[in-house]
Formats: C-alpha cells, structure tokens, sequence
C-alpha cells in the first residue's frame, strides 16, 4: 500500500530475510568474519548465537550468496524441534535425498554415501541447522556423529549451528565435550546500537529506493531504537507500520510523536481484553448471566429495528418502481 505512495521499489522493511538488504553492523561483520574463517578452515563446527530477530538468518543466506555453487553444496534446516531419527531424515531431504520410510541406519549409510560422491566431484557439503535451541542432546549428538564421515585427511560435513542464547547452555553441559572439543568458533550476535540502527534504517530504505521521501526527524531514530532495542526484525515490524500509518494520513515527514503514537497502537494489539483477563468469580455468575441476558435483549431489538427498516426501504423502493414503471408507459390512444 505504502510502496507506491512513497515511490519504493520494494517494501524496506519486510519481515522476511532478505540477503539483498543486508546490513553490516559491527556484529554482523564479525559474525560475517567467523563463518567465513570457518569455511576456511573445512571442518569442525561454527555457532552463532544471538536474539530472536537479531540476523542470524539473513546473515547466513549473505554468506550462501558468496559460496562458490561448484564448489560448495550447502543446505539448510530450520525444523529442529525433532527426535534424533526426524533430524535426520531432515538433513537427508535438505541435501534432496530420499528420506521416507527409512530407519537410521539405512539414512546414515545414504548420507555418508552421498558426501562421499560430492567429494569424488571436487565439492564440499555445508549443513547450516537454524533454530540450535530446540535441538534435544540426543539430536545434538546425532549431528556430531555426522562429522565422523571422512575420507583419509579431511572431513566429509561441515556444520554451522545457529541458534537463540540458551543454546550456549546445552553446549556447555557436561555431556557436550566431544562437540565443544569440534568448534573451531563461536559467536554471540548482539543488538544495534543508536548510531547502528539510524543507518540501518536508512540503508533499507535506500536500497527499497528511497529518495528523501519520508524524511525523519533525528529523535525518531532513538525512540524506534529504545522500543525495538537494536534488534533488526523488531525494528522492522515498528519501521512497516510506521509506513503504513503515514500512507494512510497523508504524511510525509516523521518525528517521535509519531513512533509513539504507532507504539501504543501495537501495544494495544496484544493487550488482553478487560473481560478476557478477568475471569468472574463464581459467586458473580448470576451477575454475569444478568449482563449476557441484558445484552442479548438489546441486540435482539437493534435486529428487530434493523427488520422494519429493511422492510420500510423495500416498501419505498416498490412505489418508487412502480411510478416509474407509469410514468414511462405509452400513451393510451384517442
């Protein structure tokens, strides 16, 4: 809707990753830099940790924009919340293996089959599994057991594990060694800062097309950053409906009164209900048949009044037709 009123190109600030909109702040960067050090390195795992919302999704889809498709097969998956056998059978479809009615040892043999003709072909497989947090330690153990698969001097998977912070607590349980001992990096990608999410803004919007249209005063930046706290999706979803807003009353330019005013919209959103929240005490349920009765009898008359309405304007319409019909009938002859 707000697109062509601004003359975007493309919505800025759609929810979805989107690599073609990604924005290197600091973490980014960093987090950038470690996935590509361990694509260097050909083996063990990376983990990258941040927020929901933080980027680590968009982050990742930038780096598959960079792979060498010849030379590096890469495949992703976010369905983690599985039994060991289930994640298995998502990495085997991931990679466009038949998985259906297969045990675990018939899908092992498949993967480790596979893996091995890619390396035969000069490529190496990537497993990039979103969503870490969710993964049960038995499934963790799974994925580790993947990394066994190797020919005489190099390994045949490489794997990255993203996933929210509490992540880095099954990693550090005690039965988590032997995959601690295989991660050749780690990262926790944090929240923006002011300076960060002004031009993140700015960079979505440039890149949508922007051109100067809305404009914004400078304390909008701060309040869109104090409520969304530096996190990238969040500052999009408040960003959208910004947008929206503006579209819908004509405006063309943006300052903090306006941000606040989106705010308290989407706050009332999520709101529970007066009614809702408060459950009646059963005492208070005559009470309460009381007022549904009350309102019932006040809806059954609004209907009853609607009816006659109804009625009076289809009796109105008849006479009208019917003196129009008259009016144009042919004169009788003399």
């Amino acid at each position: 809707m707000y697109v062509p009123f601004y003359g975007f190109r493309v919505k800025p600030f759609q929810l979805k990753p989107d690599p073609s909109f990604f924005f290197g702040s600091k973490g980014h960067k960093r987090a950038m830099a470690y996935l590509e050090y361990g694509l260097s390195q050909r083996e063990g795992f990376i983990v990258i940790t941040g927020e929901v919302g933080a980027g680590k999704t968009t982050l990742v889809r930038n780096l598959f924009r960079k792979l060498e498709s010849e030379k590096i097969l890469a495949a992703q998956i976010v369905n983690t919340d599985l039994e060991s056998t289930d994640t298995l059978r998502m990495v085997a479809a991931a990679f466009g293996l038949p998985y259906e009615n297969s045990d675990k040892a018939s899908l092992l043999i498949r993967l480790e089959q596979f893996f091995r003709q890619c390396d035969q072909q000069g490529k190496r497989t990537l497993l990039v599994v979103d969503e870490a947090q969710n993964l049960s330690r038995r499934t963790v153990e799974e994925l580790r057991m993947l990394s066994n698969f190797q020919t005489d001097d190099r390994p045949l998977l490489q794997t990255f594990l993203l996933g929210q912070p509490e992540f880095r607590k099954t990693l550090l349980g005690s039965d988590m060694e032997q995959l601690r001992q295989r991660v050749i990096a780690t990262y926790h990608l944090g929240p923006m800062d002011l300076s960060e999410t002004r031009l993140y803004i700015e960079h979505r919007l440039k890149t949508a097309g922007w051109c100067g249209d809305p404009s914004f005063e400078d304390d909008t930046f701060e309040t869109i950053h104090n409520h969304a706290a530096g996190i990238p999706r969040r500052i999009n979803a408040l960003c959208d409906r910004l947008l929206l807003m503006g579209c819908l009353e004509k405006l063309h330019n943006f300052g903090s009164t306006e941000v606040d005013e989106v705010i308290r919209d989407i706050q009332q959103e999520f709101e529970i209900p007066i009614a809702a929240a408060n459950v009646p005490d059963i005492s208070d349920l005559g009470l309460v048949r009381e007022e549904s009765l009350s309102h019932l009898q006040s809806m059954s008359a609004r209907i009853v009044k609607l009816e006659n309405s109804v009625v009076s304007l289809a009796q109105l319409l008849k006479q009208v037709l019917s003196l129009a019909r008259s009016n144009k009938s042919p004169p009788k002859d003399t």
